[in-house]
């Protein structure tokens, strides 16, 4: 159970070479480790061959979430001093909470101006942890206007400059509030959907905006006593209508993500079964969890001792999937956002 395992438990040796720094094209043209769940049997393919695994009958469960533009640079209004901004999360009514840096710049009650844009910005407050309380002003749509002065947020281990930002975005991406990508969908064609449709498997959405929380290290040395972000979801009836049938007849329930499976679980944790839901989900899975929703994954190779390597290891268990990174390593399997994928089934 999870009350005994430390942080320490899910580390693993990583070469930093191993980190992907840009995505592979075509997106499809990733490899893709399938790990049997029950044996720890594990097989080599890339990623186009996920039609061969998947079966007549099947749901593949998608996230639909589109990543913001979230990293903006404002000036002072009274001085010009410049102050970068982080959106991390939406209040409603342009009211945003968002890291700044330098923070010492931001201080409550300064206003801020972006270039390109008649948008302007209040620091309503700071709060315990140094995030900043922001209240956007505009004529025109918030959204209209990030898009014109915001940049992509990409992960902080990646270093190079992303040329192509649709590349750091899913092809099916359209509900926009994500502070990163649900990158194991980033692998996905129009082309391989396609394929998979033909192969008589449902592919429905759903929307979990990701929060920096995310990459957010685990600071607790035993994990039982981790506090998770909380991220808003929504789950549609068209999607939940769908998952019930293909669960009637026998189906698989395949989440691409954890940020699939988190939502999913959600929902089967608080109503009992996948029906329509929206709300806010702090869920934490670690070893120990019984899997309500779901009964495979499709996710990338992730940080030593982070939340999502806790939650593939309480899917299929911490040995097996220790071992599986060990060989991806061996292997040179690329590892995190723009990294490779594993099929856990």
């Amino acid at each position: 159970m999870s009350e005994s395992l430390k942080t320490k438990d899910f580390a693993f040796d990583l070469p930093p070479e191993l980190i992907a720094q840009t995505p592979i094209e075509p997106r499809d043209a990733s490899r893709l480790m399938v790990l049997d769940r029950k044996s720890g049997a594990i097989e080599h393919r890339h990623f186009r061959d996920i039609v061969e695994f998947l079966r007549p009958g099947d749901c593949l469960v998608l996230n639909d979430s589109r990543v913001l533009p979230a990293r903006i640079y404002g000036k002072r209004a009274d001085t010009g001093t410049r102050v970068e901004f982080l959106l991390l999360r939406d209040l409603g009514g342009n009211r945003w909470e968002a890291l700044a840096g330098p923070g010492k710049r931001a201080r409550e009650g300064r206003r801020f101006t972006f270039d390109g844009s008649d948008m302007t910005c209040f620091v309503e407050a700071v709060q315990e942890d140094g995030n900043r309380l922001l209240q956007f002003e505009t004529t025109g749509s918030f959204y209209a206007e990030l898009e014109k002065i915001g940049q992509m947020p990409l992960p902080p281990y990646i270093k190079e400059t992303l040329e192509d930002q649709e590349r750091y975005q899913t092809v099916y991406a359209r509900e926009t509030g994500s502070a990163a990508a649900p990158t194991a969908g980033l692998h996905f064609t129009p082309e391989l959907l396609d394929r998979i449709r033909e192969k008589g498997v449902s592919v429905v959405f759903v929307t979990l905006h990701v929060g920096l929380g995310t990459f957010r290290p685990v600071s607790v040395e035993n994990i039982a006593d981790h506090k998770m972000h909380s991220e808003h979801y929504a789950v549609s009836e068209e999607t939940a209508r769908a998952i019930r049938e293909a669960k009637a007849r026998g189906g698989r329930i395949v989440a691409v993500g954890t940020t699939s499976c988190r939502t999913l679980e959600s929902v089967a944790q608080k109503r009992g079964e996948i029906v329509a839901d929206e709300g806010w989900t702090d869920i934490f899975i670690s070893p120990g969890y019984g899997f309500r929703a779901i009964d495979a994954l499709i996710t990338n190779f992730h940080l030593p001792e982070s939340t999502l390597i806790m939650l593939v290891s309480a899917f299929c268990g911490r040995e097996n999937i220790l071992n599986a990174y060990k060989v991806a390593v061996e292997e040179r399997y690329r590892f995190f956002s723009f990294g490779d994928a594993m099929l856990i089934s």
